[in-house]
């Protein structure tokens, strides 16, 4: 039986990241092979203009009065924060990899809509480098579901081979010649900070130059959530009413980064793809509900 943690205003992130840094601690780390039955909710959210306009001008979106599909992802995040930090989950959040989401949109949002939030976590399974999951985010308007978000996290385990090996730096130096359709994006070093501002994403390996070499990393990364949303404002004005957008987070984003990036039209859609050197991104869009 599902049990409901019904929240009467939002959690916030600070305490969730301070409950997972004191889970590295020798003697408190976590552990297990199932995830709780917990339901994390919060209805009746509303947008703040303020933020919802920091949160466009830092991803690329004109400001209009219906939500980013990214957008209720930044407003679950909090939810999904407690939920990952709470008693008997059973992997440490700090660590975790961000390695896909999909998002469907199931008709267009206003901004002025007061939303009902709720997030679970769901399918703890195996990979070749470790564990991974879900975590499904949902928002309501009036009863009826506008929108679903499905995060899934790998947990890395270093016993299996390759699994600590860091990925390297893309550049556009020697790299293949542009695809017709593809733009070029010029990811400025700012863009981790200033997305951790407007999502509560801080984790360090995006904000930190020590923070992003204590798990492999030479320099700072973007985050994926930034990388997906920035690739649905360069398509504003050519998405249906209600669609999927599937992505495949791959390489990481190293800040400063020159990256490219091409949508071909497809039969239900487009097909995404930011890369450099290497892939950082492919991804879908598909048109329905």
């Amino acid at each position: 039986m599902v049990a409901v943690v019904e929240l009467s205003e939002g959690p916030g992130t600070t305490a969730a990241y301070a409950r997972a840094a004191l889970g590295l601690l020798p003697g408190l780390g976590r552990s297990g092979d199932t995830l709780p039955d917990i339901e994390v909710q919060h209805r009746g959210v509303t947008v703040d203009p303020g933020h919802l306009a920091a949160y466009d001008r830092v991803c690329g979106f004109r400001l209009t009065d219906t939500l980013p599909a990214t957008y209720p992802h930044v407003l679950a995040f909090p939810l999904a924060l407690r939920l990952m930090t709470g008693d008997g989950f059973p992997l440490p959040l700090i660590g975790l990899v961000h390695v896909a989401n999909r998002i469907t949109v199931r008709r267009a949002i206003p901004s002025s809509a007061a939303l009902d939030l709720s997030v679970r976590a769901a399918d703890l399974r195996e990979h070749p480098r470790g564990r991974q999951f879900d975590v499904v985010a949902t928002a309501t308007v009036d009863g009826a579901e506008v929108w679903r978000g499905v995060s899934t996290y790998l947990r890395l385990d270093a016993s299996r081979a390759g699994s600590r090996s860091a990925p390297s730096g893309g550049s556009l130096t020697g790299s293949r010649p542009s695809p017709a359709g593809a733009a070029v994006w010029r990811v400025p070093a700012r863009v981790g900070g200033d997305y951790a501002a407007v999502s509560g994403d801080r984790n360090p390996i995006h904000t930190s130059r020590l923070g992003a070499r204590l798990f492999g990393f030479p320099r700072p990364i973007a985050h994926g959530m930034w990388t997906m949303a920035r690739c649905l404002a360069a398509l504003e004005g050519r998405l249906p009413g209600a669609y999927t957008v599937d992505v495949a987070f791959k390489k990481p984003v190293l800040l400063p980064a020159t990256v490219r990036f091409t949508a071909k039209p497809a039969a239900t859609g487009w097909d995404l793809t930011v890369h450099s050197r290497q892939p950082h991104l492919s991804g879908t869009v598909t048109a329905g509900r």
